[in-house]
């Protein structure tokens, strides 16, 4: 169970401020004569989780932990850190630009580096162990809000409003957000912590870069805003 911790004020960044603030001017100008919709049935139906929160290819990053494996050569072995300038340095063939090139891109050019001069086709693979250069952040009715690095490719929602050291005691527990940008579209999705405690719906995995919101159980001040923010970012529910 996730814990409930005492509550606190607190504010998102000026770049979530900015994105909300603008999208909801937009918004307002636009549609200001529009009726008041009940908050709790607005909106749409159930979609699929996994399609609607799309996974994009993880990219390697500056401060990433990976691992190098030549199949049958455990001397090329290697656990190396990308460094700030987003290369690292493997034996005979050096330093090597890995930062933008996802795994399967960096096997190909590892593979193509060996076999050039030393390894009559070479099986290469590529493991990514620590997410370092990729972020999640996590705001609203939490202890502590903030920006986390992800350990792990395979970071859940409940993990990460763990690292943020748990709810507060006015949290909302069925009004938890999920914002992703996919291709340059700005997605919500809304999740209830009790029903994935209980098994009920799956804890969903977070790509780089989400943003989580926890909202509050008196203000609802969070669900007001991404309603207003529907016309210009796709919300719905998560599936059961």
């Amino acid at each position: 169970m996730l814990r409930t911790r005492r509550s606190g004020i607190y504010h998102l960044s000026k770049k979530i401020q900015h994105a909300v603030l603008l999208a909801g001017t937009l918004f307002l100008c636009a549609c200001s004569s529009a009726p008041s919709r009940d908050l709790a049935t607005s909106l749409p139906e159930p979609d699929p989780v996994a399609t609607m929160l799309g996974q994009p290819e993880y990219r390697i990053g500056p401060s990433d932990l990976i691992s190098v494996n030549v199949f049958q050569v455990p001397d090329l072995e290697r656990e190396v850190r990308v460094n700030n300038a987003g290369s690292i340095g493997l034996p005979l063939v050096g330093e090597v630009t890995v930062a933008g090139r996802t795994v399967s891109e960096l096997e190909q050019e590892l593979a193509q580096l060996y076999g050039q001069r030393y390894l009559q086709s070479p099986q290469v693979s590529v493991f990514v162990k620590e997410f370092a250069s990729q972020r999640i952040t996590v705001g609203g009715e939490v202890d502590k809000p903030g920006i986390y690095p992800m350990t792990t490719s395979r970071l859940t929602l409940l993990q990460a409003i763990a690292s943020a050291e748990g709810l507060s005691d006015v949290a909302s527990r069925r009004n938890v957000f999920v914002l992703r940008n996919i291709q340059g579209q700005q997605h919500v999705a809304r999740f209830d912590i009790d029903a994935i405690e209980q098994g009920q719906l799956q804890d969903p995995l977070l790509a780089g870069e989400d943003i989580v919101i926890v909202d509050s159980s008196t203000g609802r001040t969070t669900l007001k805003t991404l309603i207003q923010l529907a016309p210009f970012v796709a919300v719905w529910r998560a599936y059961r």
